[in-house]
Order: structure tokens, then sequence, then C-alpha cells
């Protein structure tokens, strides 16, 4: 079989010669522009940076100080827990000499060494008030 051309030879475009690559101009360079940004850009990182430095120096002295504080109520916490103990030792003991000093015993003796003597029981009398 013969090869057919569909085309014909007048339909098909000739080949493009390559051309080199465009290449731009560069724009020229201004020295005194280019150095102004970099400076503001360099003078806000740094008062960036001393700002962060100054919050994060203020937060840890805070936390400092907060840290004080507890250690400080820790010590007077336990600075009245042994006073506490102290008292109820101190009033155990008082409750104890009220308690023998209101005994009976005691009292009696007291008593007998002022020149008190008890009451005989046949000289002991009641009064009956009647209720009504």
């Amino acid at each position: 079989m013969a090869a057919v051309d569909w085309f014909g030879p007048s339909s098909v475009a000739a080949p493009v010669p390559s051309r080199p690559p465009r290449t731009r101009a560069r724009p020229a360079a201004t020295p005194a522009r280019a150095h102004a940004p970099r400076r503001r850009t360099a003078g806000r990182r740094l008062t960036g940076g001393i700002v962060w430095i100054s919050l994060f120096a203020v937060l840890l002295t805070g936390v400092v100080a907060l840290n004080v504080a507890v250690l400080r109520l820790n010590m007077n916490v336990s600075r009245l827990d042994k006073q506490e103990l102290q008292l109820r030792a101190e009033n155990a003991a008082l409750a104890s000499q009220v308690s023998s000093a209101a005994s009976s015993q005691r009292i009696e003796a007291t008593a007998q060494k002022l020149g008190l003597v008890p009451a005989p029981a046949t000289d002991t009398s009641y009064l009956d008030l009647g209720r009504k």
C-alpha cells in the first residue's frame, strides 16, 4: 500500500529558525535608597527583640516574686501550726489544773486546813417548798 498524503506539500508549515533567548535589562540600583529600608527593618527587629526580652524578664520576675510570696506564706503557716500545737498543750495543762482544783478531795483538804469541819448528818435539815 502506498502512503497517502492528505494535506499535500503546500499545507505543511516550514520549520521556524530558532532565535536566541531575550534577556531583560536590569534596572539600575540606587545605593542611597537600598540601605534605608534595611536599617528600618533591622531597627524594628532590634526593637521587637528588646520588647520580647523585656516582657519575658517581667514575667520571670513576676514568677519569682510569686514563688517568694508563697514561700513566705508557707513559713507563716508552719509557724502558726507550731504555735497552735503549743497552745493546745497549754490548754490541756490548764484544763488538768482546773480539773484537779475542782476535785472534792482537794476542796475538803483545803477546808480542813482553814479549820472548817463537815456538818454532822443529824444537824442537816431540808425544807419542803411544796410545789403547787
